[in-house]
């Protein structure tokens, strides 16, 4: 899947040893799965030459209009669905408070999720391999993704999510033909059972931050907020975070377009956790430059595609961020279900609580005065509300319940003052 006249290497985040773009699967064989995941390194100067002409004459409407600055070689091999060329909505009025606000609704996609934007790079490079059959570990949207994109390309799969995963996400992996094992433990303890049994059987591991080409995908959400404000980045974007590989993505895929001289500058990257599940912001105000440290923890929160104590793509998401010159926050629950329900409710963006935790994140900035006015904002939403149902019925009242009578309504409508 690689090609080699664009792809320079693979490098460990961690100890910077480099590896042929062929040479790895997944991670570091020196640093493990954890402080081993990979990068990969392009041929910028032959990127630089390429890319907006390529762009600029492609008719494709999705992450294939990007392909310069993406590691695929053979461009048939990626799922045959239109994966990316998401809406970005203008909210500027949002409030008045901020001059230019841009939502990016990734709820879309193919499997409603961001996470096909990796997952089309996992299913090419398994294809080119001729493996017949993927796996990984998710607490719902990554395997829903693979379910569909791989369903979509003629792979078999087999998924492990908690037992406690929403059903509507359950029932999404089931429809797409997955083999799914709903394990009684953790996404943490699903995703080491996930390793176990690729490596036991041979399966292609698409399982967050294993697989050095998911970041890849991901930076594509970059490449196509730059592209659709015509190379004039915002000045902060919020990114909700979990595992880590979305924020990474984000990161890298505005640094190249700053290095290969597409755009001037990159947005401050602003990464966004629930207080429950804040592994990786604690990790981040721990770091100085050096050794990211990571101490894991128990992870509590409703927006549950976040609900991460043990994030697999932590060194990156640290290391990405500060030298990004970003920032990680955290917000309760209660901000995220306010967040969620603001955006159904002022803007149409029916997000799930883990999209929406971006928005809560860019609504307390803005309420503690940490943004200026002629600011232009970017969030990410990444993934649908349908996802994920029960957790939204708790912020919404119950629908009123009447005979099919003119009068029980008439009394209702007055009684609001509908009329």
């Amino acid at each position: 899947m690689i090609n080699t006249s664009k792809i320079n290497s693979l490098r460990c985040i961690t100890c910077g040893t480099t590896y042929e773009p062929y040479e790895l699967d997944y991670t570091c064989p020196e640093c493990g799965a954890r402080r081993g995941t990979l990068e990969v390194i392009y041929n910028y100067d032959k990127v630089r030459e390429e890319f907006l002409d390529f762009v600029e004459s492609s008719d494709e409407p999705d992450i294939r209009k990007y392909e310069p600055l993406l590691p695929v070689e053979d461009i048939g091999l990626l799922p045959p669905l239109r994966i990316g060329g998401t809406p970005l909505y203008p909210y500027h009025d949002m409030t008045d408070e901020i001059d230019e606000l841009w939502i990016k609704d990734d709820g879309g996609n193919p499997t409603a999720s961001y996470k096909d934007r990796a997952t089309a790079f996992a299913v090419a490079e398994a294809r080119r391999q001729g493996l017949k059959t993927m796996t990984c570990a998710s607490t719902g949207n990554a395997a829903s993704s693979l379910a569909g994109l791989a369903a979509s390309a003629g792979v078999e799969t087999v998924i492990f999510v908690p037992k406690a995963a929403p059903g509507a996400k359950i029932a999404q992996l089931l429809v797409y033909g997955a083999n799914v094992f709903a394990v009684d433990g953790s996404y943490d303890q699903a995703y080491d059972l996930a390793t176990e049994v690729a490596g036991e059987y041979g399966w292609y591991n698409r399982s967050a931050a294993m697989n050095p080409y998911l970041v890849e995908g991901k930076k594509s959400g970059a490449l196509e907020m730059a592209h659709q404000l015509a190379w004039d980045v915002p000045d902060r974007v919020f990114v909700s975070v979990g595992d880590g590989s979305i924020i990474s993505g984000i990161c890298k895929g505005f640094k190249e377009l700053e290095k290969i001289g597409v755009t001037d500058k990159k947005p401050e990257v602003i990464g966004v956790q629930a207080e429950g599940a804040d592994t990786i912001a604690n990790a981040f105000d721990r770091y100085e430059g050096e050794e990211v440290t990571i101490e894991d923890q128990e992870a509590y929160t409703m927006a549950d595609s976040i609900s991460v104590g043990k994030p697999r793509d932590i060194v990156k998401a640290v290391k990405y961020v500060y030298e990004n010159g970003g920032r990680y926050m955290r917000v309760s629950d209660e901000e995220i279900k306010e967040a969620q329900v603001e955006l159904a409710r002022n803007r149409g963006v029916f997000a799930e609580p883990a999209a929406a935790t971006a928005c809560a994140g860019f609504r307390q900035a803005l309420a503690n005065g940490e943004l200026n006015k002629d600011d232009r904002i970017g969030v990410f939403i990444t993934g649908n509300g349908l996802k994920d149902i029960d957790a939204v019925k708790e912020s919404v009242p119950e629908p009123e319940v009447v005979n099919p009578e003119l009068s029980e309504v008439k009394e209702i409508v007055e009684e609001k003052g509908l009329n």
